[in-house]
């Protein structure tokens, strides 16, 4: 399994890789202040989000390489119970790391997390309209495109349209 769970000693070697893959995540994320990439600045952000994981609204797990190296993350946010049973994945993998499988791989083991540990019903994921990398990871998972949401997101400093997936666990007849 390419993913467990995120805990505050991962914040070192997540903010070495924030610090080393800034040009290469930049037109893909939203903009940070300097202190995002330090390790005290991940210990925060991963404090926050470990915090909202109590709350049982967000999921966080590290992305490995099949040496344990941490290479990205991916996280399942706005987790929704009652009648919705849903949520959101996000995730980003160093540069490094791109085209070896591990973001599909990851998605594919998320997504028994949230459908069989979770027991929720459906995931949603957005991409920009040319993060094709991103779009072939989600379609390889069964993930399908279902709209396109204006502005959806500030990403790099611009509002920006999004396409956006879904996934359903198998429904009975």
């Amino acid at each position: 399994m390419p993913i467990r769970a995120l805990t505050l000693d991962d914040a070192p070697a997540i903010a070495g890789l924030v610090r080393a893959n800034r040009e290469f995540l930049a037109p893909w994320e939203p903009v940070r202040p300097e202190s995002y990439a330090t390790d005290d600045g991940q210990r925060e952000v991963i404090r926050v989000a470990l915090d909202q994981q109590e709350q049982g609204t967000t999921l966080l797990h590290v992305i490995t390489d099949g040496a344990g190296r941490v290479v990205g993350r991916i996280t399942l946010n706005g987790i929704t119970r009652g009648p919705f049973q849903s949520c959101s994945v996000g995730y980003w993998l160093s540069a490094a790391d791109n085209g070896r499988g591990l973001a599909t791989a990851a998605v594919h083991d998320i997504m028994r997390v949230a459908f069989e540990d979770l027991g929720l019903h459906r995931i949603q994921a957005g991409t920009l309209r040319h993060n094709v990398r991103s779009q072939r990871v989600l379609e390889r998972n069964g993930f399908v495109r279902f709209g396109l949401a204006p502005a959806y997101l500030n990403i790099a400093g611009t509002w920006q349209d999004h396409l956006l997936f879904q996934v359903l666990t198998d429904v009975p007849d």
